[in-house]
């Protein structure tokens, strides 16, 4: 039997998104932001979902594009700084030690140091109460070398990613390989 426990903003996993801007000034900033992800295949588009509050949320709307870069393990306190402080009263990224590169495509800036990085230009918002969901559409995905398999592409072992688990307020690792997607199911049949 399953016990009710509400409403909530409960889903696994829930990302631990690094959304990189500028403000009006030219200063990059970085948020963390866990109320996000993948939303089409063709064109390949993001969503993240902000508060106004948040002072990406400006920056994002001003810029009409942002990063979203993906932090490894060993950055997770760094990311979990990133959601705690706001951009308006510290430069994040001075204080964390990490580097902001400017993006050649979009203009926004990512973290150097994260292994994987989407580039996004803002091509829908959409007001949904107290978030706003952002969708960027991607223009370009980087992946350190160091982190990619044989076949080029991101190795997930290798960049170790974590997730959020908004019921515990905590991060966790990725777990093992349960199996290949779009070919297990099949022996089912």
């Amino acid at each position: 039997m399953k016990k009710s426990v509400g409403a909530k903003t409960i889903v696994y996993p829930t990302p631990a998104f690094v959304v990189g801007t500028y403000d009006k000034a030219g200063k990059p900033d970085v948020m963390t932001a866990a109320w996000g992800g993948i939303s089409s295949s063709n064109p390949p588009c993001v969503s993240i979902s902000l508060q106004k509050v948040r002072y990406t949320y400006e920056n994002i709307v001003e810029r009409e594009a942002f990063t979203i870069s993906i932090p490894s393990e060993e950055y997770v306190k760094e990311t979990d700084y990133f959601g705690i402080v706001s951009g308006k009263k510290e430069d994040k990224l001075s204080t964390s030690g990490l580097t902001a590169v400017k993006s050649e495509i979009v203009d926004a800036p990512y973290v150097e140091e994260f292994p994987l990085v989407l580039e996004c230009k803002l091509v829908h918002k959409i007001d949904l109460g107290m978030h706003t969901q952002f969708t960027g559409e991607i223009i370009d995905v980087k992946v350190d070398e160091s982190y990619v398999d044989a076949k080029g592409l991101p190795d997930i072992t290798k960049i170790k990613p974590f997730f959020y688990d908004p019921a515990g307020r905590s991060y966790y690792g990725v777990g093992k390989n349960l199996g290949q997607a779009f070919n297990i199911g099949k022996e089912i049949k």
